[in-house]
């Protein structure tokens, strides 16, 4: 019964996506910037950061409903570490958003899994590097199975295992025994390319790319279906699409500023509090001059939504252009 409502919810957001341009569709939000691990290809970690106030947070999740967003991913760093991150979600729920989490599912056990349950998480995604820890990943099956089992026993809500090429994987045929654990266990899988720091293409090597293949062959559903961009990346071509970051896709870092996305923090660099509809309108119709190499997964899919209508007017470069706020951490 769950399930059905979660997808009568979601069909009902596509529905409004087609339907009106003017509120973001996904937004992604920090609550906090510190992690417990360090992925040698990440660049959205510290460890030092404190979590975000608690009625900081709240605040924040408003203004997201405010833009009527219709998805609230919460990411990080390790949002796990968050104290009140069960407060978090309910608030999501509240404002009558899809509440997703992306963790690296360390600190998941039986309790905090019913305890997320009971919050209203609808989708939860860990992403696993390799079957072994080792110097650039900690993200492994053998550490985190037991916790996939747990999962698969407890959660309510729909749960995602993304295994990644690229970015100094060692051995890329691991991510075919994850794959092939996730879909086990009941859960979907998908595969993702490891990109550079700035969000840009790396492209894959042979044993990468076999992988890869074989993996997008299978037969599986999933809840990543726009994801035709990734052949291009594969095979070291540009996309030609149209970007709708700071718009339908929106990243709130853990200073409560909205930005493009994970990679171009910085750009716009706007308070969420005094983000608007005009501001989303704006975005909407900018082209971002690195959109033709860039591999964020989550900006593809629901930029696709309107691929098909308003040619972009106007021109932005994240990182130089004139006029954008560029934040140094």
């Amino acid at each position: 019964m769950r399930a059905a409502t979660r997808k009568a919810r979601e069909l009902a957001i596509v529905g409004r996506a087609l339907a009106s341009t003017g509120h973001p569709v996904m937004a992604q939000i920090v609550p906090m910037r510190f992690c417990n691990l360090s992925c040698t290809y990440c660049n959205e970690y510290d460890k030092v950061s404190e979590p975000v106030p608690l009625d900081e947070m709240l605040r924040r999740i408003d203004h997201l409903g405010r833009l009527g967003t219709s998805i609230i991913t919460i990411s990080g760093g390790e949002p796990t570490t968050h104290p009140d991150l069960d407060v978090i979600i309910r608030r999501i729920r509240k404002n009558g958003a899809l509440a997703g989490m992306i963790t690296n599912g360390y600190y998941l056990v039986p309790e905090r899994i019913e305890r997320l349950n009971r919050a209203g998480l609808d989708h939860l995604q860990i992403s696993i590097d390799n079957i072994n820890p080792d110097e650039v990943s900690k993200k492994s099956l053998k550490v985190l199975d037991k916790k996939l089992e747990w999962l698969s026993e407890y959660a309510e809500f729909h749960v995602n295992i993304n295994s990644v090429v690229g970015g100094g994987i060692s051995n890329p045929e691991d991510a075919l025994t994850i794959g092939r654990r996730a879909l086990e266990l009941g859960f979907t899988s998908t595969i993702g390319i490891i990109h550079d720091g700035d969000g840009q293409l790396k492209p894959l090597g042979g044993r990468e790319r076999a992988v890869w293949q074989e993996m997008r062959g299978w037969n599986k559903k999933n809840y990543s279906r726009f994801n035709k961009f990734q052949e291009a990346i594969a095979n070291a071509q540009p996309n030609d699409w149209r970007c709708r970051a700071g718009s339908r896709y929106i990243y709130v870092c853990e200073n409560g500023l909205v930005h493009y996305c994970s990679q171009q923090r910085g750009f716009p660099g706007v308070p969420l509090a005094e983000y608007t509809k005009e501001d989303v309108k704006r975005e909407f119709l900018t082209e971002k001059t690195c959109a033709p190499h860039c591999t964020i997964s989550c900006v593809h899919q629901i930029s696709y939504i309107d691929h098909w209508r308003a040619p972009q007017t106007s021109r932005i470069s994240p990182g130089s252009a004139d006029g954008l706020v560029n934040i140094h951490t």
